[in-house]
């Protein structure tokens, strides 16, 4: 849905009284977000998104998603002063698809965790002015930056009301806790981690490492199966040699047995 048809829908809200015109903030907005700067950015937004809800697949308390726009004041929807994070996710919220994220319509709940993706044209501004807005308005706990051609990587959590740097670890992973994981660069690309460091993975690569899995498995199974038959066939050899050894010294009049 364009401006336009948000705008139209903004204006089908009022309501005429005898005493004054009550105006009901729209609740139903289209996402308005510009394209993504590169497939980098989608194929990194998509990746997150994947492997969060892959994870938390038994939860049904939280709602994550790219690249949406977030309406956190009416008075904004006309003048377009509006934001829509690379990825964010909120907590203590239903898990279900949305248009958009409408902040009066949500309980007047923001993003627990965002995290932008930089380029060229936009790192001065997701440094500067919106670091600031998550800050400030948005009061985020906790905000990371990342850029996907020069792989610069940084995070922070908001300590009484002020963005500090989220220290890293050895592996220079930083540790979210409102994710309860671990975010960093791996490959090339942006991951979570789990607490005791395993990577987290999407359901295709689950389903790879399941696939593996099942074939070192066979592989493990046929070897102790052909361990066993050869193991079968000693036992036979040797079973032989007895029988043979009896049946000579029964030839040379000897009772085996004495």
């Amino acid at each position: 849905m364009t401006f336009t048809q948000n705008s139209e829908a903004a204006a089908s809200l009022t309501i005429s009284t005898e005493v004054e015109d009550i105006i009901i903030p729209p609740s139903d907005l289209w996402s308005d977000e510009p394209p993504l700067e590169s497939d980098l950015h989608r194929d990194q937004i998509e990746l997150l998104l994947a492997c969060l809800k892959w994870w938390w697949r038994e939860r049904t308390d939280f709602y994550t998603t790219g690249n949406l726009t977030i309406y956190f004041s009416p008075e904004h929807i006309t003048t377009r002063d509006f934001r829509g994070p690379d990825f964010f996710v909120v907590l203590g919220t239903e898990n279900k698809p949305r248009k958009s994220w409408v902040l009066w319509a949500e309980q007047g709940k923001y993003p627990n965790v965002i995290i932008e993706l930089l380029s060229n044209s936009t790192a001065n501004v997701d440094k500067g002015f919106k670091k600031q807005l998550y800050q400030d308005t948005f009061r985020t706990p906790e905000y990371f930056w990342f850029h996907p051609d020069t792989l610069e990587f940084q995070g922070f959590c908001l300590v009484r009301g002020t963005y500090q740097p989220i220290e890293p670890n050895e592996q220079e992973w930083l540790w979210s806790q409102q994710l309860d994981l671990f975010v960093g660069v791996y490959e090339s690309k942006l991951r979570f981690f789990s607490p005791q460091g395993q990577l987290i993975p999407t359901p295709e690569e689950r389903a790879e490492q399941e696939k593996q899995d099942k074939e070192l498995a066979q592989e493990q199974a046929q070897l102790a199966q052909e361990q066993a038959e050869a193991e079968r066939q000693q036992r036979e050899l040797a079973q032989q040699r007895v029988a043979e050894l009896e049946r000579r010294l029964k030839q040379l009049g000897v009772e085996p047995d004495t």
